[in-house]
């Protein structure tokens, strides 16, 4: 008998699953790949770590987030610095003066604040789509370059198709400074996300137990697995556990194509977004840059690239991207009440929360949600 069933390996799950073992508990994690680690997985190829479901780069401004990533592996402090590729015309992101001034050729942020302002006067009124909202928060030349394509790839549609609300703010910095993140700390495990996974499993040290089964579809192979633990925590999607009865939600999918090159360098930065719209796929990822301070790796001739190619998900494939428009807010409210009327059953993470987390704020949640359990077991 388990104290804990924990269905998911991701950080959620690994999370609560390191917390209540450390308190004795015995936890059983079940995980439908035949790798843990949810979409946090590397896979390493010439000594380079390949982020196998897209580029994940850790930063937070959660002091108690950060020391605690830090008890179980050393990260390398990379800097994420993106550039856009434009119909061949590259600009650094986020936007900020480096930006400007290969936009508009000047040097000074007042001519960058006044073009902006300038550009913005054209939507007045309260912004009616996507296309209108990004205008009105940086202006015609932004949009037109920098995010009507990558966004209209990203989701499928036209960006005057799309609700207002998905962007809320573009952050403008006007000083010349390229990195992407305000947080307090960022970088990548030097040993990549799979030392993390499994230093977070491993129970050696703790006073409880954690034991893993890969290829296991808890969904489908639930009968076999009840009562075999007090309480179950569930990680994967809300609506799959309710075996769709309201309907299915809706997510983004994406498609990787990785490509193996024999030249220590091919793009010169880690992560390169295509933001035209007759450029398939969204962005690029060369993933031996987010090695950094491995000069062994980055002198190699070898490098591998990986583009990304959003796409309609169809059930059974990987979800990413929760569509939060209006119809799936509403049915996924509908769900989270069936899952509150569930009892000894804990919902958490991206998909049974049906919605987008930063590893930080996942890492965060599972950790409230494992003191929450202790203190009402006190």
């Amino acid at each position: 008998m388990y104290d804990y069933l924990i269905v998911g390996s991701g950080l959620f799950g690994c999370v609560f699953a390191h917390e209540m073992a450390a308190r004795g508990k015995q936890c059983l994690v079940l995980e439908r790949r035949a790798q843990v680690g949810g979409n946090v997985a590397c896979e390493e190829k010439d000594g380079i770590y390949l982020h196998t479901y897209g580029a994940h780069i850790f930063h937070t401004s959660f002091e108690d987030v950060w020391a605690y990533v830090n008890q179980f592996v050393s990260f390398n402090g990379y800097v994420n610095s993106p550039v856009a590729n434009y119909q061949g015309h590259l600009y650094n992101l986020p936007f900020n003066m480096n930006t400007f001034r290969e936009l508009w050729d000047i040097v000074t942020p007042a001519e960058a604040q006044a073009i902006i302002a300038e550009q913005r006067g054209a939507i007045t009124g309260e912004p009616q789509n996507l296309e209108e909202q990004a205008i009105s928060l940086v202006g015609r030349d932004i949009y037109e370059k920098l995010i009507k394509g990558y966004t209209e790839k990203q989701w499928g549609r036209s960006c005057t198709e799309l609700p207002a609300f998905i962007i809320k703010r573009l952050p403008v910095r006007y000083t010349f400074d390229n990195n992407y993140f305000n947080d307090k700390y960022q970088g990548i495990p030097e040993q990549g996300y799979n030392s993390l996974i499994a230093a977070l499993l491993d129970d050696a040290q703790l006073s409880g137990g954690i034991e893993v089964r890969t290829q296991v579809d808890y969904n489908k192979e639930r009968a076999a697995f009840d009562g075999q633990a007090a309480k179950v925590v569930y990680t994967g999607p809300v609506d799959e556990y309710f075996d769709y009865k309201l309907g299915q939600l809706e997510y983004r999918g994406l498609r990787f194509e990785t490509q193996r090159f024999e030249v220590a360098n091919h793009q010169g930065v880690a992560v390169m977004n295509y933001t035209a719209r007759e450029v398939p796929f969204t962005r690029t990822i060369e993933h031996k840059h987010f090695m950094r301070g491995r000069e062994d790796v980055f002198a190699a001739p070898v490098t591998y690239v990986t583009r990304e190619y959003p796409h309609d998900w169809q059930p059974g494939e990987e979800a990413y991207y929760p569509v939060n428009n209006e119809r799936n807010q509403g049915l996924y409210a509908q769900y989270k009440a069936l899952a509150d009327k569930e009892t000894n059953v804990i919902f958490g993470g991206r998909l049974a929360e049906y919605k987008y987390y930063d590893m930080d704020d996942v890492i965060k949640s599972a950790l409230q949600c494992a003191a929450r359990e202790q203190a009402a077991q006190d």
